[in-house]
């Protein structure tokens, strides 16, 4: 459970950002993992993309700040999942974040996220 990227903003961001491996995810932000298809969604947001991480060998994600905080409720940090080299999935990306941290981008970019299940 999370947020959506809306999609004609995601075209306009990949331009800004592009994806450095061949599998482009930039998807969501994920909240909360393996929640009940019933729990409440949260209220839509506006993120800010505050920076990138990059691990050289397939998982770039980028940081977000949800609410003015890039942390989330388990400690892990708001991302979106960028793109994938082979071999590589999505659940990574949280480890690439707290391994390696993460670089500011310049300027920090808002984002519009809808509330979804995924």
């Amino acid at each position: 459970m999370g947020w959506k990227l809306d999609r004609e903003e995601r075209d306009t961001l990949l331009a800004r950002f592009p994806a450095r491996y061949g599998n482009v995810v930039a998807d969501h932000v994920t909240l909360k993992a393996y929640v009940d298809a019933k729990s409440a969604l949260p209220p839509p947001a506006t993120g800010v993309i505050v920076g990138r991480s990059d691990d050289g060998r397939g998982v770039e994600a980028m940081v977000v700040q949800v609410d003015g905080s890039t942390e989330r409720p388990d400690g892990s940090k708001y991302h979106v999942t960028w793109s994938l080299g082979p071999n590589r999935k999505a659940v990574e990306s949280n480890d690439v974040i707290a391994r390696r941290g993460w670089e500011p981008v310049d300027p920090p970019v808002p984002v519009q996220l809808t509330p979804a299940l995924f």
